[in-house]
């Protein structure tokens, strides 16, 4: 930030975020690239990045005659927008990939799409709705990936409804299938009935809600169900969260189990190990239910690493299981981070689908440049990467990072578009761009020194960029330079268009991440999403049009180990959009009632500024102040334009004249396509 603000803000820590191989592989879905045609697509046009994932857990394991789970990775990719399309594709003999690109509503109502083996049915963004029915998966059914969608709506106004056997995905004798990343919600019966010696199955990043039958496991006698649940939030669901009748092996772990207060539905129990299932249930975090673990006196779990908050009831384990580890590897994350890593890592991610042709043919193009420190790349540094890329280059360069630590700073210049930073470990956390340069810093030419925007670990001054899997920090160690004047530590600057982050995190103290624009005048959109964002003061901030969601904003006390912060400080110019941070959490390590969502930064003084910052649909922590704005440098957060919408958690408050909601109508106008305005992020 500009020197000229106040600079007695200090702070140092470490990240304190959870973070997941899971959410890694599993979350990082490559975005869609515009709108589809208007019939099924059955063009071999080259398959998006993310027809080529593989599940983990027991659907990644080899077995009956089947090595892991890849859907219809080998197949075409196509696009529908009706049930005819949708059921010609899901039943056919050959594989596929089924991009859902809009909502289908099943007739008749409850009726299940018959899918057939190696088929990857995935929806476009947050467009592919399935409405009133959902998927079948019978005997020796097999390689199938369900991906991204929404399938809800078969309710018929009965809560134990016995008469409608409407689910959202059964399968009955099927194996290895994998349930990813999809909202669950209101069906008749089951959300998902795992069935009749199924196995080889793993349920992942999905939200599953408003139901009464959730999730069945088994309906044999057989003790043949391998299943690995991960990462699943339940919430608002009465029974079967679930419940595991005769499975042979049953790993459930990292998942969030809520019910809600003061609502109609009353959580009966959670996890139900039944019959003879061993199941092995760890990391898990329990609000507020029911009987949160139960057991028959047949069946075992061993439980280790769970949080219950709030529950009541039955809590049991006993008896001997399994190690998972011993079919897989996982990583579990700590039972603690677990509902803000759900909260905003569960359901569909945005506009992920199938490419255009002009997309296509622009993968097509891409070239690929590969950096590793031991020197098994074409480079051993990223800036020698970015140096290679021709200037004015027109095609997408993705430069691969492979795991390491890279102290270097690195400058992406203007005349370099169409870069993708892409790490290529199996973690974000694998793979670490960082140094430590602060505002004072002197620079070796000894002409000076860097300043705010100068600090930065990495900056980005060309259109188009993308970033994913991978970490950018900044390191400056404010403890150790008290005598240095100006501790603002810069881990990533932008000051481009249509900037594009996915599951990265950025790391740092004062000012982590600098959203800027090429000019005062210039347009500078930045998206990202399923991140992490870490820092203390003023650590989002600049005048970029820039969108935050689905991620975690993670709070760190300062170098002296004091609690105190604030999280934005939009510079927005006069109409336009400034930051918005949408469908998140908002966590850390803090003392209560310490840090402010924001403050408007006139940098230089600038009276023509009109700084912006909207903080919707997201969880805050009591770390937020009750009254979350606040004036600097002499400018009133009151004559600029900072709000909330319907925002959850301990930090969140009712509307008043110090903490200003928007209406219904005012929220319709700050969604975060109207941030975007026309662009569709789309990874490549």
């Amino acid at each position: 930030m500009s020197e000229h603000r106040n600079r007695a803000r200090r702070g140092h820590g470490i990240l304190s975020a959870g973070l997941s191989l899971a959410l890694t592989t599993a979350g990082l879905l490559v975005l869609g690239a515009g709108p589809a045609p208007q019939q099924a697509s059955a063009a071999t046009a080259a398959a998006p990045a993310w027809a080529t994932a593989t599940a983990d857990g027991f659907a990644s394991v080899d077995t009956l005659g089947q090595n892991g789970t890849y859907g219809g990775r080998d197949g075409r990719t196509v696009t529908v927008r009706t049930q005819a399309d949708l059921e010609k594709y899901a039943t056919a003999a050959e594989p596929y990939v089924i991009v859902v690109a809009g909502a289908i509503t099943m007739n008749p109502v409850g009726k299940e799409i018959k899918v057939a083996s190696d088929k990857t049915i995935v929806g476009s963004g947050t467009s592919g709705h399935i409405v009133g029915g959902g998927f079948f998966l019978g005997q020796g059914v097999h390689n199938v990936i369900i991906r991204n969608l929404t399938i809800r709506d078969a309710y018929q106004g009965v809560w134990n409804d016995k008469d409608h056997d409407y689910d959202a995905i059964q399968m009955d004798g099927a194996h290895h299938v994998w349930i990813d990343h999809n909202d669950l919600r209101n069906m008749a019966d089951g959300l998902i009935d795992v069935r009749k010696d199924s196995t080889n199955v793993t349920v992942s990043w999905n939200e599953l809600s408003n139901n009464n039958k959730t999730f069945g496991i088994g309906w044999t006698e057989n003790l043949v169900t391998d299943i690995t649940i991960h990462h699943n939030w339940f919430r608002e669901t009465e029974q079967r969260n679930p419940s595991t009748d005769n499975c042979a092996h049953a790993h459930l772990y990292n998942n969030f189990l809520e019910d809600v207060p003061n609502t109609g539905i009353n959580s009966s129990y959670g996890n139900y190990s039944r019959g003879s299932t061993r199941m092995v249930l760890e990391n898990s975090y329990f609000q507020g239910m029911k009987n949160p673990v139960i057991k028959d006196a047949t069946a075992t779990i061993v439980q280790r690493g769970n949080v219950f908050s709030g529950t009541s009831g039955r809590n049991e384990s006993g008896g001997t299981a399994f190690d998972p580890k011993a079919y897989y590897a996982y990583t579990p994350d700590s039972a603690a981070d677990v509902p803000s890593l759900l909260k905003s890592g569960t359901g569909p991610r945005g506009s992920i689908g199938t490419t255009t042709a002009a997309a296509s043919a622009k993968a097509a193009a891409a070239t690929t440049l590969t950096v590793a420190k031991d020197g098994s790349g074409q480079y051993s540094t990223v800036t020698a990467a970015v140096n290679a890329v021709p200037a004015n280059n027109s095609s997408r360069v993705v430069i691969s990072i492979k795991p390491g630590t890279y102290r270097e700073t690195v400058k992406v210049p203007s005349n370099k578009p169409h870069i993708t930073f892409q790490g290529s470990g199996g973690s974000r956390k694998d793979t670490v761009i960082v140094y430590n340069n602060a505002a004072g810093t002197q620079k070796p030419d000894g002409s000076g020194t860097y300043g705010t925007s100068g600090s930065a670990t990495v900056a980005v001054e060309a259109d188009d960029f993308q970033a994913r899997n991978l970490t950018i920090a900044n390191d400056f160690n404010e403890g150790a330079n008290q005598s240095l004047s100006g501790h603002q530590a810069v881990a990533l600057r932008t000051a481009a268009d249509k900037v594009f982050l996915d599951g990265v995190i950025v790391e740092g103290d004062q000012d982590t991440l600098l959203l800027d624009t090429a000019g005062k005048d210039k347009l500078g959109r930045v998206y990202v999403t399923n991140s992490y964002v870490v820092g203390n003061v003023d650590f989002i901030f600049g005048r970029a049009t820039a969108v935050i969601d689905r991620s975690v904003i993670t709070l760190k006390k300062r170098w002296d180990g004091s609690s105190a912060g604030y999280i934005t400080a939009p510079s927005t110019a006069a109409n336009r959009k400034g930051i918005l941070i949408a469908n998140s959490t908002v966590n850390g390590d803090v003392s209560d009632r310490t840090f402010y969502l924001g403050r408007p930064w006139h940098a230089g003084g600038d009276a023509s500024l009109d700084p912006q910052t909207t903080v919707r649909n997201t969880s805050l922590s009591a770390a937020v102040r009750t009254t979350p704005w606040t004036d600097m440098s002499g400018f009133s957060w009151k004559d600029d334009r900072f709000a909330e919408y319907r925002n959850t958690g301990a930090g969140s408050g009712s509307a008043s004249s110090n903490r200003p909601h928007l209406t219904d109508a005012q929220a319709a106008d700050q969604e975060v396509g109207d941030w975007l305005a026309g662009w569709t992020p789309s990874a490549s």
